[in-house]
C-alpha cells in the first residue's frame, strides 16, 4: 500500500482545450502541472517502488483550506467536519487529474482501478491525501 501527501492548492482535471489555428487538441498547462506535482510528491516518499499491476482501491481525501470571511463558529464545525465544502474543484476533477498522474506511473493502467473512494473535506492547510492499495 502506498500512502501520500500532495500539499498546496488543489488543482481539478480541466477540460482539453483546442488550439483554433492548428486544431490541436491539448491539456491546459495548470493541469499538467498539478499531474507533474502529484507525481513528485509520490516519489518524494516512494524513490524506489514497484508498479502495480494488480487491481486496486484508491482513497483520495481533499482537503480544502476554510474560507477567510468565515466565522470562527462556523470554522469549528467545518473542522469537525458537520458542514463539507460544496466549492470546486469538483470531486470527479479531483479523482481524474489522481488517476491521470498515476496511470502509467504507479499503476500499469487506470483500468485497474476496481474500488474508489473521494471525500472533500475542510482544513487549515489545502492538501489531498492519497491511498493506493493493491487487493
Amino acid at each position: 500500500m502506498y500512502e501520500f501527501e500532495v500539499e498546496g492548492t488543489i488543482v481539478g482535471k480541466q477540460r482539453p482545450r483546442v488550439n483554433m489555428y492548428t486544431g490541436n487538441v491539448y491539456t491546459p498547462n495548470k493541469t499538467k502541472d498539478y499531474e507533474e506535482w502529484i507525481k513528485q510528491s509520490f516519489f518524494i516518499k516512494y524513490p524506489k517502488f514497484d508498479i502495480i499491476t494488480n487491481r486496486v482501491k484508491i482513497e483520495i481525501i481533499a482537503y480544502l483550506k476554510i474560507p477567510k470571511s468565515t466565522s470562527k463558529k462556523m470554522a469549528e464545525k467545518m473542522l469537525d467536519d458537520e458542514i463539507s465544502p460544496l466549492k470546486k474543484p469538483d470531486i470527479d476533477n479531483i479523482a481524474k487529474v489522481v488517476l491521470d498522474a498515476i496511470n502509467n506511473y504507479v499503476i500499469k493502467d487506470d483500468i485497474q482501478v476496481s474500488k474508489m473512494s473521494v471525500e472533500k473535506k475542510y482544513s487549515e492547510n489545502e492538501k489531498l491525501i492519497i491511498k493506493i492499495e493493491e487487493y
